[in-house]
């Protein structure tokens, strides 16, 4: 299994374009980068579930 979620489309301009970003300093493990808008960008897992609702 792996760590990468693979992204269709950057979530910035909508294009399709994306690599896996180069390692560096900065950009942290398993980031995308958009050749389009030549911004890097990593997807996070937040969690299961559905949301508390406040009454």
């Amino acid at each position: 299994m792996t760590e990468r979620i693979v992204p269709y489309h950057c979530p910035y301009c909508g294009d399709e374009d994306l690599r896996p970003a180069e390692p560096a300093e900065r950009v942290p493990r398993g980031a995308w980068y958009c050749a389009a808008c030549l911004r890097t960008f990593a997807l996070t897992f937040v969690g299961l579930g559905v949301a508390e609702v406040s009454r």
